[in-house]
């Protein structure tokens, strides 16, 4: 399911935000600091920033300058300030939306999947005009045929789509699935990505958009889609 990363240095905000939207069926991530966002969008890229403005290192707008020099990321602002300017700032600057403080968290998790249902198509286009994700109701289509997956294969074919070329590893494929990699399951991976290939190739026969890259892991390539 998509992953939100919330970078709010209130625990009281963060820790409502964190409850209402697991209960959505999202994976959130907290932190404080504007930085350590940055760093960790660098590494591990969330589908959605929560960003509130008013952080103790660098702000919320500075933090979204930066991110936006290397991601495309959607970005909900979080601010006590509701003047007409602050919001202008932050839209221009390139946020998705702006809520002010204090909010309905409810209100927000909706936002947030209104958001991601808006995004969704693009990053589809981005990695293969075959597929399309759906992430409201959990599918994914292939040359415009309804894939008939597993939870399990939902989650890590989505993963695969959402970052084109890169190479996953046995471990970080079970993480996406929801895995613990210590649970000695690496090998069941194979099992999945044999079956999603299965499917694909019912839909087309010669293509191979999932790369087997021995002693590293997977990928997907959209060029063999």
């Amino acid at each position: 399911m998509p992953h939100i990363l919330i970078v709010e240095d209130e625990a009281a905000i963060a820790d409502t935000l964190i409850f209402v939207l697991q209960g959505e069926g999202f994976t959130t991530t907290w932190l404080t600091l504007g930085q350590a966002a940055l760093d960790h969008q660098r590494q591990t890229p969330a589908d959605l920033i929560i960003l509130d403005i008013g952080l103790p290192d660098i702000t919320g707008f500075e933090t979204c300058k930066q991110l936006r020099r290397f991601s495309e990321v959607p970005v909900m602002f979080l601010s006590a300030r509701d003047g007409e300017i602050d919001r202008v700032v932050g839209l221009e600057i390139g946020a998705d939306d702006y809520v002010v403080k204090p909010f309905s968290p409810r209100e927000v998790a909706a936002r947030v999947k209104a958001i991601l249902k808006r995004v969704a198509p693009v990053a589809a286009s981005a990695n293969g005009s075959r597929f399309q994700v759906d992430q409201e109701r959990v599918q994914i289509s292939y040359g415009g045929q309804l894939l008939n997956l597993t939870r399990h294969e939902f989650r890590l074919l989505n993963c695969l789509l959402e970052q084109p070329e890169r190479v996953f590893s046995r471990e970080q494929l079970l993480d996406a699935v929801g895995v613990p990699a210590d649970a000695g399951y690496e090998r069941n991976i194979d099992s999945h990505i044999k079956s999603l290939r299965s499917k694909l190739r019912s839909v087309a026969a010669e293509a191979e958009p999932i790369q087997t890259h021995r002693g590293l892991g997977y990928s997907y390539s959209p060029s063999h889609s």
